[in-house]
Formats: C-alpha cells, sequence, structure tokens
C-alpha cells in the first residue's frame, strides 16, 4: 500500500460520512449506495429522539403540545442540524412565540429561561447577572439577584 494513498481513503471516508450525516440531519441529498427508505427511517428516528432530548429541557413547551409534541418538533427541525437539545428548545420557542403559536405553558418556560439567561441564537445561553425581564405570549418572568421568579402566568385561551 502506498502512503500517499491512505490520506486520500480517509479524506474519502470522512467526505462520504459527512455526507450520510448531512442526509440524516439537515435534508442533504441520498448519499451514493444508501436506499431512500432506510434512511428516511433513520431520520425519522433521529428527530424523535431529538423530540425527547429537547423535552427533557423544556418539558413545559413539550407539554403544551401534548401528543403533538413529536410531529411539531418533528415539523421544525426538519433540516436543521441540532445546536443541543437547549438551543434547540429555545429557538422552537422562539419561532413559534413569533408565529403566535406558542402553547402558555412553553411561554412561562420561555419567559422564566429568558430572564435567567442571554442567548443570541448563535452563542450558547449564559446566565444573567443583573437584574432582567423576559416575557413571551402575556408571561413576565422577572430575574432579581440570580433568582428568576415568573410574575406573570401566560394569558389561557377561553
Amino acid at each position: 500500500m502506498d502512503a500517499a494513498a491512505a490520506p486520500d481513503r480517509a479524506g474519502d471516508l470522512a467526505a462520504r460520512q459527512a455526507e450520510l450525516v448531512a442526509a440524516l440531519v439537515a435534508d442533504g441529498p441520498l448519499p451514493a449506495g444508501f436506499q431512500p427508505a432506510p434512511l428516511a427511517a433513520a431520520r425519522a428516528a433521529l428527530l424523535r429522539k431529538r423530540a425527547g432530548d429537547v423535552a427533557r429541557h423544556w418539558p413545559l413547551l413539550a407539554a403544551g403540545f401534548g401528543a403533538d409534541w413529536p410531529a411539531t418538533f418533528a415539523g421544525w427541525a426538519a433540516g436543521r442540524p441540532t445546536g443541543g437539545s437547549l438551543r434547540d428548545g429555545w429557538d422552537l420557542a422562539r419561532v413559534l412565540r413569533d408565529r403566535g403559536t406558542l402553547p402558555p405553558l412553553g411561554a412561562e418556560e420561555l419567559a422564566v429561561r429568558e430572564a435567567g439567561a442571554r442567548y443570541d441564537g448563535q452563542n450558547p445561553p449564559r446566565p444573567r447577572r443583573l437584574p432582567a425581564v423576559g416575557r413571551a405570549g402575556g408571561a413576565v418572568a422577572v430575574q432579581l439577584a440570580g433568582r428568576v421568579r415568573l410574575f406573570r402566568p401566560a394569558r389561557r385561551p377561553d
């Protein structure tokens, strides 16, 4: 075996692995040598797993959707690589808030998170040091002296 051929194979393997990961988590094209049905099944299983992970970090958000949570999350997450469960939940909650479809429990959880931490959507969340207010869907949370309290719950539909 030629020593120069080894790096080429390693680079080829890395490129094929990157294609497979992109197809599984970011709706990339089907890599050569893979069947569409098993790849779609693996993609759906990964989305269900991600939904469960996000639900562990954002239990009120998930509870607000009840049985619709896995489908709601999968609809948002399909084609998006994960930023981690905490950030995925935060990003989804903000999108739902902006659309006006965030359930009251999710609004309260988002308000509490936004009062307690600073998250710009790009960098990992960081704890706030100064007093802060978080608002979402009528819910208001206040952070003072390192403690976050829900000041006003979210509006409930009549």
